[in-house]
Parts: structure tokens; sequence; C-alpha cells
């Protein structure tokens, strides 16, 4: 397992979004893009996420492949845009997947005091940790509920589906939002006083290399862009 310090994952996450998704660079950046490309499924491989890395490898390698895909006119343009979507959207994705999945809220925190970010930063983006994955799990249990009264594709209410989904899941999303928020206000996030944190955050082997990558990436592009 690949454990990273959550101020490494968070450069990781802004070196996708400027070099993949961003195109920093141009065709300057093509060998360290194309590592920042295969990157995050490794990491959400070294965090057993198996099933999140082969959707979002599928995805890439549709994305990749279509190109290659024998049309003309209208098509291939249909297909460039397509494949340019795909492969600059989705390993931002997958990393923003990796650094949801693989950072509990009080290591973020910690790492966010350890910066000395402000509080109306931090308290917003604990919230958001936290938010994700509960209404991810709402979600789930909407579509449960749904498939017990055969609300589904190919089932008997189908025009139906939209509506008893989205108007639940709203409704969840707001009053998860403001219970989160209030729970996070209620442990101290929004106090001036210092507060303690049991977790251990800090930077170690795997770090380094991160950071050496981003470093090596950042000058190779500005190395590249001069000469």
């Amino acid at each position: 397992m690949i454990k990273l310090d959550p101020r490494t994952k968070l450069l990781l996450l802004l070196a996708e979004a400027v070099i993949v998704l961003g195109g920093l660079g141009g065709s300057n950046a093509e060998p360290f893009k194309t590592v920042f490309m295969a990157l995050p499924f490794l990491l959400l491989f070294s965090v057993k996420k198996v099933r999140t890395a082969f959707i979002g490898g599928l995805l890439l390698g549709l994305g990749l492949g279509a190109v290659y895909l024998p049309t003309g006119g209208r098509g291939t343009i249909i297909l460039l845009m397509c494949s340019g979507i795909l492969t600059r959207f989705v390993p931002s994705i997958m990393m923003g997947n990796y650094v949801m999945s693989s950072t509990k809220v009080s290591e973020f925190t910690a790492a966010m005091e350890r910066m000395h970010v402000t509080p109306k930063i931090t308290i917003p983006m604990a919230v958001m940790f936290r938010f994700f994955p509960t209404v991810k799990e709402e979600c789930s249990a909407i579509g449960e509920a749904m498939r017990m009264r055969d609300i589904r594709f190919g089932g008997s209410k189908v025009m139906q589906m939209a509506e008893y989904r989205l108007v639940p899941m709203m409704t969840c999303s707001v009053k998860i939002g403001e219970e989160l928020s209030a729970a996070a206000l209620t442990r101290g996030l929004g106090s001036p006083v210092k507060r303690t944190n049991v977790c251990r955050i800090g930077f170690h082997a795997a770090d380094i290399v991160m950071f050496l990558l981003c470093a090596a990436a950042l000058g190779w592009i500005i190395w590249r862009s001069v000469t």
C-alpha cells in the first residue's frame, strides 16, 4: 500500500488538474502527461479500489482508442471530442476519487492546520470530504428502494424513475450538508483556539518521490518552453 501525506495528495490532484486536465505545456509535457494519466490508477490499486480503477481504465482506454476508429466527416469530429473529454477528465476524476477515499477528515484537517490554512477554507473542505461518501450511500439506498417498487430501466414505471430518484436525492443532499456543517462546528472546527489532533501525518519516502515527480514535470515543461 502506498501511503501518502494529505498534502502530497493535494499536490498530485493539483498536478493532474494542471497538466492533464488543463494541458499545461501542450506537446512539451507529453512524457509526464502519460505518467500522470497512469498514476491515479496505480494509487487506486494500492488502496484496493480495483473496481473503480477498472471502470476508469476502461473509459480512458475508450478515449485513447476512439481516435483510431475508421470514420469520416462529422463522425471524426465527434470521436475526437469524446476522446479529448475522456482522456482529460477521467484521470483527474480518478485522482479525486483516490484522494476522497483514502483521506480521513482528521488527517485532512491536521494537514490544513500544518499549512496554516484559514478555517474559512478548512471547514467547507472538511465537510465536502464527508458529503460525497454520505450522498453515495443515500443514492444507493434510494436505488434499492426504487428497485423494490419496480422503478428501474426495463420496469413498468420507467418514466417515473427520474422523478422518484432526483427529488429524494436533492432533499437528502440539502439535509446531509446541513447536518455535516453542524457536526463540524460542534467538533470545534470553527473555534479560534488551536485544536489537538490524535492522527499522525508526515512525509515519507513515497511523498518525496511524488514531490520530485511534480518538480521534474514542472522543470521539464519550463525548460522545453524556453528552448
